[in-house]
């Protein structure tokens, strides 16, 4: 199972200021390449203080210009949001300035607060995705295209330049079935379980592989986010469960909830699941547990971890921590997974 890193764009405290945060950002991506992790994801989030990365192309270009080897994905691109005749034309360009590292995970978007001041209720997102999704694919792939649809209605037309590099395209969806059309459609697939049950979890990776099964694409990969940090000690261990609850209580707010958003700031709510059972979902604990929880997860076939691992503690916990999983807890993980049955059965 691979490991990748999220780049939690948080600005928790609104002091910090843009600069140090993008500054933290890239030196989390460089240090990602230094532990030998497989890669890095961006988020996409606009006019609020959580996840903030207006233009996450534009950013996977500047990581690009500072590592070598780390794959640089999208989670996500916000599809309905943006002209797929503009972007598609972006995707390339960055494609290129990332020197084929690129993977583009593409979704509807999840906050209606978000969309909706963008002019996009949320009701209309995910017809809209489903649309925009197969013109960028028809525009990245064909020349002289023209569209007639319900949200585009276009002339011939060709983007350019033309792709010199493979795009993987990896849907972010969180929903089962969803999930295993997706997977029987041939796309990888980029999920997470929030702070949900481990059920939940199993579930969406069951999704995965019933629908891999049946596609005809080889090589799909299934990329899962979790709340996760290696802990020192059981101290260190509640002080980050209590800071990951907090900051859930503002991403509840804007994730299917009222939206209270005040001057950019995401107001924290009351959450319905408690700090038992979020501490019980979370992979926040330490080595040994982690090393046990992960090597559960690689049997599920998961393909790769992605971590989220900042909930508003300082860099130099948060680096620190991206080297104790990558030295400690890791090569303990990869000695212990065996292929799952699902799998095994795919590849005789």
């Amino acid at each position: 199972m691979d490991v990748s890193h999220f780049l939690n764009s948080h600005l928790l405290d609104p002091s910090l200021g843009g600069k140090a945060l993008y500054r933290n950002m890239m030196a989390q991506a460089e240090h990602a390449e230094t532990c030998g992790f497989r890669g890095v994801s961006i988020p996409e989030h606009h006019l609020l203080n959580l996840l903030l990365v207006p233009s996450p192309l534009q950013f996977a270009a500047a990581i690009a210009a500072r590592t070598g080897r780390i794959e640089i994905a999208t989670s996500i691109c916000q599809l309905p949001l943006r002209d797929m005749r503009i972007f598609a034309g972006e995707v390339v360009q960055a494609q290129a300035l990332c020197g084929g590292r690129l993977i583009l995970g593409v979704g509807k978007g999840a906050f209606g607060y978000e969309t909706g001041r963008m002019g996009v209720p949320m009701e209309e997102t995910k017809a809209r995705f489903e649309e925009s999704l197969q013109v960028l694919e028809a525009l990245l792939t064909g020349e002289d295209v023209s569209w007639k649809g319900t949200w585009y209605n276009f002339e011939p037309l060709t983007i350019m330049p033309r792709p010199e590099d493979p795009i993987p395209i990896a849907l972010a969806i969180m929903a089962p079935p969803g999930i295993e059309a997706a997977a029987r459609a041939g796309y990888h697939v980029q999920t997470t379980p929030l702070s949900a049950s481990h059920g939940v979890l199993t579930e969406q990776v069951d999704a995965f592989h019933r629908g891999a099964s049946e596609s005809n694409v080889a090589g799909q990969r299934l990329s899962l986010q979790r709340g996760l940090f290696v802990t020192r000690n059981d101290t260190d261990a509640d002080a980050k469960v209590n800071a990951a609850y907090r900051y859930y209580m503002s991403f509840d707010n804007v994730f299917g909830g009222p939206g209270i958003v005040e001057k950019g700031i995401v107001k924290p709510l009351p959450r319905k699941q408690t700090l038992d059972e979020f501490r019980s979902n979370v992979l926040i604990c330490g080595r040994d547990e982690m090393i046990e929880r992960l090597s559960a997860y690689a049997q599920l076939g998961i393909d790769e971890i992605i971590v989220s691992a900042n909930f508003g503690q300082d860099q130099s916990e948060v680096l620190d921590m991206m080297s104790h999983l990558a030295e400690d807890v890791m090569p303990k993980v990869a000695a212990t997974v065996r292929p799952c049955p699902a799998i095994q059965r795919k590849q005789g």
